[in-house]
């Protein structure tokens, strides 16, 4: 792991302690072997104001991230040559299970709020950014259709939507990624489950038909087996 964010990471899983052992494992662990979390920070996607909707937020690992990156950059300690984090952007997460919304907002505090809801159902604030990672292969593809249409409805012109979700077109890394998933909800307290999952181009097919431009779509699975893609689409003006 790149040395300056492992002590980002270590950072932002501290306050999952509040939540108990197991949380804050759990934040060290997916900060640590996920790409995605140094690709949106380095990289510097996010905008620096409005609000941010983190689809499917959990217990709060990204919005925990960037409590912790604003705090740490405010007092001088962000690598030279990444882009500043968001300093005034008011982060919002929504979350269906009760039991990650409490760890979310022990942990969070007024950093972010946190809202529980089935993502299915629940209106979306309007907003700038709206990030939704490993979510919509747990859905129904019309479910997967209503939940972006939403996005694109809440979304202001020119707002961002970063979604990271499984190529099918992927072959065996692809097979590893489905049974990966099934395992994780299963280890979750639910039941084996189907997924519904679409190739890259079906992802951003998808997206342009709801006026959503991808301008990336990069691999986001360095450092695992799986087939993940990160999409960087933009609502059309």
């Amino acid at each position: 792991m790149n040395r300056e964010f492992e002590a980002l990471a270590r950072a932002a899983s501290r306050p999952f302690l509040l939540g108990g052992i197991y949380p804050w494992q759990f934040a060290q662990w997916k900060l640590r072997l996920d790409p995605v979390f140094l690709s949106l920070l380095r990289n510097g996607y996010l905008p620096d104001r409005g609000r941010l909707v983190d689809v499917g937020c959990g217990q709060g690992v990204l919005l925990g991230l960037l409590v912790a990156a604003r705090e740490r950059y405010l007092h001088g300690e962000w690598p030279p040559g990444w882009a500043p984090p968001p300093l005034n952007l008011e982060l919002h997460g929504l979350e269906r299970r009760r039991d990650r919304v409490w760890v979310a907002r022990r942990a969070l505090r007024d950093g972010a709020h946190i809202e529980l809801c089935d993502v299915r159902e629940a209106a979306f604030p309007r907003c700038s950014a709206i990030v939704a990672l490993d979510l919509l292969l747990y859905l129904e593809p019309g479910a997967q259709q209503g939940l972006l249409e939403k996005a694109a409805a809440a979304l202001e012109p020119g707002g961002l939507l970063l979604l990271r979700e499984a190529d099918a077109a992927a072959g065996f890394a692809y097979r590893v990624t489905r049974w990966s998933a099934r395992v994780s909800a299963m280890g979750s307290g639910g039941i084996w489950p189907q997924i519904h999952c679409r190739s890259a181009a079906e992802w951003a097919s998808l997206l342009e038909a709801l006026g959503i431009s991808v301008t990336v779509a990069e691999p986001m699975s360095e450092g695992t087996p799986f087939a993940n893609v990160l999409f960087v689409a933009r609502k059309k003006s």
